[in-house]
């Protein structure tokens, strides 16, 4: 039997990190119509990774670094982003951090915050090959969304090029020799150096199209109830969740696999926009005129990345569609929790708006969480009663 105590634990933390996505960072996204938050910033750092550990160095542990990145800004809730351009202290912010990674992880069973500071404690040390692998990504995102950004300050490139050359990034002259060559060819004008059947650029332009996720709105509020969040965020809260909920999984799973299908399993969403799952229209979710712009959906942009990389992360979004798999089926019940979650934080959230039953919760979402974690959907089953009852006075 689950201990009830410890998903408690687990959920109160998953709960307080939605608060990322209401922290700005100095980045725009590449349509330039707003800055970026930092949840969305982690769920594409690790996107990134997931799509560049095809090629990390020995020694690199992709999962972890996923781990890492998923994980790496959540001091920012309480300690705030700090761009490369303005000055700071770095020992003062440091100290921040160091704070609010102790209240964060602290919220977690104390096994799991354990396990959690220890993955974000070596992403800022940055002394072995997975932190350093993972720590090159986090210094090129940024640096490609300036590139290929429209209406971006214009500022931003030179920041970029002294970025490069003898900022921050840098490093990467030594550590990631063709990421640099690529970005400063492109910034200096003068084009790439890279070959022509280089993967890099296949792989950026893969990643460049995921930032539109961004802007995709979806139902659900965050869960202070301000804005409806984005498939990117959401993308990153769904992946946080997995990977700290998976012990409760009905069968023994894959984190590492879960969490990947996590990070893409809205990326169809770009073309064909965010679907609510209590939605009853001629195109509601799960009917064949979405699932059908799902699949061209799939198929143009998985198709984007070279050949048998694309091949892969689009069979491995079919196993999450088709459910059959333990971690498929965890995973979609994870991403049924999610929005349940947001729900409760916010008076009913989506409930109302779209005159959800019990009856309906249950068989929309509460039969999915339960044939895949269904320690957590009856810890969650008070409170959605306590609700619903309350509404029906």
């Amino acid at each position: 039997m689950a201990d009830r105590g410890r998903i408690d634990a687990q959920l109160a933390f998953l709960t307080e990190a939605d608060l990322l996505k209401s922290v700005d960072r100095a980045n725009f996204l590449t349509c330039g119509t707003r800055l970026e938050n930092s949840a969305e910033h982690s769920w594409h750092l690790a996107l990134w990774a997931l799509v560049f550990g095809a090629d990390a160095p020995a020694g690199v542990d992709v999962t972890r670094a996923i781990l890492m990145l998923l994980l790496h800004d959540l001091v920012e809730i309480d300690a705030g982003d700090h761009p490369i351009n303005i000055a700071f202290d770095p020992a003062e912010v440091a100290a921040k951090e160091r704070a609010a990674a102790d209240r964060l992880f602290g919220l977690l069973p104390a096994d799991q915050g354990a396990a959690l500071r220890g993955a974000w404690d070596e992403f800022e040390a940055a002394q072995t090959p997975t932190a350093q692998f993972a720590k090159a990504l986090d210094l090129s995102q940024p640096i490609f969304q300036i590139i290929h950004g429209v209406n971006a300050p214009a500022d931003h490139p030179q920041i970029a090029r002294d970025n490069l050359a003898t900022g921050r990034a840098a490093i990467l002259r030594d550590r990631w020799p063709e990421m640099h060559a690529h970005a400063s060819g492109l910034l200096s004008g003068a084009g790439s150096p890279l070959p022509d059947d280089h993967p890099l650029p296949a792989r950026l332009r893969f990643l460049i199209e995921a930032d539109r996720l961004k802007t995709v709105i979806r139902a659900t509020r965050n869960y202070r109830g301000g804005r409806r969040e984005n498939s990117g965020e959401h993308s990153w809260h769904v992946a946080l969740f997995a990977h700290v909920l998976a012990e409760h999984a009905a069968h023994p799973v894959d984190p590492g696999r879960a969490v990947a299908m996590m990070l893409i399993h809205d990326l169809v969403e770009i073309d064909t926009g965010d679907v609510p799952i209590h939605s009853a229209n001629g195109n509601a979710h799960g009917g064949a005129v979405v699932m059908a712009a799902e699949q061209a959906a799939a198929d143009r942009i998985f198709g984007l990345l070279p050949d048998a990389q694309g091949a892969a992360l689009r069979a491995l979004w079919d196993e999450f569609e088709a459910a059959e798999t333990p971690d498929a089926i965890f995973a979609k019940a994870i991403d049924r929790v999610q929005p349940v979650i947001a729900n409760l934080e916010t008076g009913g959230g989506t409930w109302p708006e779209y005159n959800v039953t019990p009856a309906q919760l249950q068989s929309r979402v509460g039969v999915k969480v339960d044939r895949g974690a269904p320690a957590i959907w009856a810890a969650l089953r008070d409170r959605i009663d306590a609700w619903f009852s309350m509404a029906a006075e």
